[in-house]
């Protein structure tokens, strides 16, 4: 069997481990703090990623390294590049196939679905930094000197994500109160399930005909909050909640005092109009389809009997 190493414990990070090491294979999670469940196959390393000495000598032997890392959204500017750099330098010196988790950011405002094989035209600076993480990964694959692939997702929905539809909102719902969001309740948005996010980061991972390009993983039809809220609700067997919006008025304040909110008005856009994701690519060429919606909802209120232990974060 072969060796993998999973930069990340979060929840895709963990998904990927879990998913290798049933099958057999030697799976190495690496994080700060050496954190992450206990799964069958898999051992944990703590290691800075941006050590790119340490972590070239545990990619040593290894056919993919996985970059699932996710550093705190108001730090990308100064914490992605060293780590970035750390994952090209391990894939060279390794030979380890480059996988990489990233997201929609880079497209900008989109005007129909998005296709991964769209040009990356954003220019704000969180888009910019994982717009210049693919566009170095590929330059060397392309030079030759490693072989790269990237996953892009929208929003996660799923057990145990930190986003819209995570668990604070689930909690809420079950309680019968209404959910509170940043952007329009009414307007067509993708959700993207992170059991299907880590299915296609392992199998761009073992196909080599993949390498080269950004796929998107597969994804449901979009839903539009109110509507996923509504899902959720049904899902754990409660009444529905009404989706709101946050004024705008209320965001300017937090955002005085939370640099994460204050990060808001740029993407604004993703929750203001359609964001949804084209995956065709994914399902001709692939053979990739999503979970079915209803599964994905039983899973994000664990009513599934697939779910995994809580990933500790990295």
């Amino acid at each position: 069997m072969s060796k993998f190493v999973v930069v990340g414990a979060g929840v895709t990070g963990t998904l990927v481990a879990e998913n290798l090491g049933r099958d057999g294979h030697e799976v190495v999670i690496v994080s700060r703090r050496g954190a992450g469940p206990d799964l069958p196959g898999v051992s944990r390393v703590a290691l800075d990623a941006a050590d790119s000495s340490a972590l070239s000598q545990l990619a040593r032997r290894a056919s993919a390294l996985f970059n699932c890392a996710n550093p705190p959204y108001h730090r990308w500017p100064t914490d992605w590049p060293p780590i970035a750099n750390s994952l090209l330098a391990a894939a060279e010196s390794s030979g380890a196939t480059l996988v990489t988790l990233s997201n929609l950011y880079g497209y900008g405002q989109p005007t129909r679905p998005m296709k991964a094989t769209d040009p990356q035209n954003a220019t704000y600076e969180k888009a910019q930094v994982r717009v210049k993480m693919w566009t170095d990964a590929l330059a060397l694959h392309e030079a030759g000197r490693i072989r790269a692939v990237e996953v892009r997702a929208s929003d996660f929905v799923g057990a145990h994500c930190d986003s819209m539809l995570g668990e604070r909102a689930i909690a809420r719902i079950r309680k019968g109160k209404s959910v509170q969001v940043i952007g329009r309740t009414d307007v067509a948005h993708s959700w993207t399930f992170v059991g299907d996010v880590s299915r296609t980061l392992v199998a761009v991972a073992l196909n080599d005909s993949s390498w080269g390009r950004a796929w998107h993983a597969p994804t449901n039809d979009p839903r539009t909050i109110q509507e996923a809220v509504n899902d959720l609700a049904d899902a754990a067997a409660v009444k529905h909640v009404k989706a709101s919006s946050v004024p705008a008025s209320v965001l300017k304040v937090l955002g005085l005092f939370n640099p994460m909110m204050r990060e808001l008005p740029t993407t604004m856009y993703q929750f203001s109009a359609p964001f949804v994701i084209d995956d065709s690519d994914t399902r001709d060429l692939l053979s990739l389809t999503p979970t079915p919606w209803d599964t994905v909802m039983d899973n994000a209120v664990g009513r599934d009997d697939q779910r995994s232990a809580a990933p500790t974060e990295p």
